[in-house]
């Protein structure tokens, strides 16, 4: 009987294979504050967007709207409706030269734009002439293009005394039924010649109620505030204050819906009073 051939060595086991291949170096840990860097550049990015192109929040600083916009009133403003221009971005960025995609306002809108002289405040006043109309104030009653625009007294504007409203511009306090102070002032409806109808406040003859005839240039408007004694808008110079003739560029946005309403009472260290100072009822009215 053969001997049988001696056994092989056994082999060493194989390494185990690498998790990647040769040449390719292992993934770097992502960094938390790059990646949360990127996330607020991009929502920065959209703000922007929206801010500049579609809509934008505004709030209400003055008198000068009531009785439709009272202080304390925010408001969201539509960008697309009269074009685009520089002061359609923030801080009227130079980024858009001259006014594009541009339309001419309706009479009876509400807009936002910069005020002149200087361009930088936003204010917000209604809009009475458009280029080439003419117009003029005759004892407080609009002159449109040698026709008189209706004006119907209505009824009282009556609201409560807050630190949004604190002065009475009239002697007519009372008292309502819930012990609040109260201011009533003289009301009045105007119709405009497009059937635009809007409430107006008219305290009396003031010197701003008779004036010369003004004819609006091209490209501009003439703007006007619905508190007709509080507003100091195209009827006065630059020299008094005024902004005279709007140009189209200046103009940000249309007045669309009101979103918030307060009427000053409200403390931000005592969040209750958030709900308790709210004008619900002035939220979600349209213009």
């Amino acid at each position: 009987m053969e001997n049988a051939p001696p056994a092989e060595p056994a082999k060493p086991a194989e390494a185990a294979p690498q998790p990647y291949s040769v040449g390719t170096a292992p993934e770097k840990p992502k960094s938390e504050w790059r990646d949360l860097a990127s996330f607020l550049v991009k929502l920065a990015l959209i703000v922007f967007v929206v801010r500049s192109f579609i809509f934008s929040p505004f709030s209400i600083p003055s008198e000068s709207m009531m009785p439709r916009l009272l202080i304390g009133d925010y408001l969201f403003i539509t960008k697309w409706n009269y074009g685009y221009s520089r002061h359609s971005l923030p801080w009227s960025l130079p980024l858009i030269p001259g006014r594009i995609f541009g339309s001419t306002p309706e009479r009876g809108d509400v807009v936002v734009f910069k005020a002149p002289p200087t361009d930088n405040t936003d204010w917000i006043k209604r809009v009475i002439g458009l280029p080439g109309d003419s117009v003029q104030m005759v004892h407080g009653q609009i002159i449109l293009n040698g026709k008189p625009v209706p004006k119907q007294r209505i009824a009282q504007f009556v609201l409560p005394l807050t630190p949004n409203f604190g002065r009475c511009p009239t002697a007519s306090q009372s008292m309502d039924a819930e012990g609040n102070v109260t201011c009533s002032i003289p009301r009045f409806r105007e119709t405009l010649p497009n059937g635009k109808t809007y409430d107006v406040l008219d305290l009396g003859l003031r010197p701003q109620d008779d004036t010369g005839v003004y004819t609006v240039p091209a490209g501009h408007v003439f703007l006007m505030g619905d508190n007709r004694d509080n507003s100091t808008d195209s009827r006065f110079s630059h020299e008094e204050g005024g902004i005279e003739f709007v140009p189209l560029e200046n103009i940000e946005g249309k007045a669309v819906v009101s979103f918030w309403s307060t009427d000053g009472n409200a403390n931000w260290f005592l969040p209750w009073t958030w709900f308790t100072a709210a004008r619900w009822s002035r939220i979600g009215e349209g213009f």
